[in-house]
């Protein structure tokens, strides 16, 4: 199989540096950002100019697309984006400041949004891409909490599934992957938490449980999915990560359906003719 060249934002830690190195390691070519790209120096004295190390604050448009100029000239072309970088904001709706939201939203969604737009032009000369947005099962089941980042992943989601119909035409595909919790440093050092309330204590010990091991997935087994992902000829929209997510998001649905199928007659009369 050719080899490809996979843009991966976030590659300094956790998913995006395991993914980074899987697909260095089969002899793929990766452009790897991080805001400090330091960290990427082992991998560049293991696979030296297969990987270019890239300084990148996906919050800065214009640095955004200057990285997909640069990753494009570089290589000769992108294959993958996948949008990776991002962090989890922790705590009630409450406790939330103005900054701690507009900072969330900031990273997760503008800044997936910037390198998005700034890919397209690069794979539509292309006639081919793949677009992969790093979502959350918590983009399609809510949890307390977590409000901010679950509004920052279900933002990502419609704006994902809207991409996809647009830019198919171009041979551009977009998948959106929706991993349950991972033993990364997701809800540990890289987290933001806000200042508590104490009436919302009882309900973050109930959350701690989802994060305890045996709950958590192992990172380092997501890269053959993520691999599998990349090659596939018709990769899915979507696709969940974790032995946990599939049941979730099964149970979410029902309630849904059920929810709304009790209250159909009033939705129907609502519609007035």
């Amino acid at each position: 199989m050719k080899s490809k060249v996979i843009l991966i934002t976030g590659a300094s830690r956790g998913l995006g540096r395991i993914w980074a190195e899987a697909f260095l390691k089969r002899g793929d070519k990766v452009v790897a950002t991080a805001r400090n790209i330091d960290s990427l120096n082992d991998l560049v004295a293991t696979y030296g100019e297969a990987v270019l190390p890239v300084k990148l604050n996906v919050n800065d448009r214009d640095q955004c697309f200057d990285v997909i100029k640069q990753a494009d000239q570089y290589f000769g072309g992108i294959d993958v984006l996948i949008n990776n970088a991002g962090y989890g904001l922790f705590g009630a709706i409450e406790e939330t400041t103005e900054q701690e939201a507009r900072d969330q939203i900031e990273t997760n969604v503008f800044g997936l949004l910037w390198m998005t737009q700034a890919i397209i032009p690069v794979m539509r000369r292309q006639h081919h891409g793949h677009i992969i947005q790093i979502s959350s099962v918590l983009g399609i089941a809510a949890t307390p909490v977590l409000g901010i980042y679950n509004a920052s992943k279900w933002a990502m989601e419609g704006l994902s599934e809207s991409l996809a119909a647009e830019v198919k035409r171009f041979g551009i595909n977009v998948s959106i992957v929706e991993p349950n919790a991972f033993g990364t440093d997701w809800s540990g050092g890289s987290a933001v938490k806000t200042e508590p309330i104490a009436f919302y204590d009882d309900i973050k010990e109930a959350l701690n449980g989802y994060f305890k091991p045996g709950m958590t997935g192992n990172p380092g087994t997501t890269a053959p999915a993520i691999l599998k992902l990349v090659d596939s000829e018709k990769p899915p929209l979507r696709l969940l990560l974790g032995k946990h997510a599939l049941s979730r998001v099964q149970q979410v649905y029902a309630d849904r359906l059920a929810v709304w199928d009790s209250w159909k007659e009033i939705s129907v009369a609502a519609h007035g003719h």
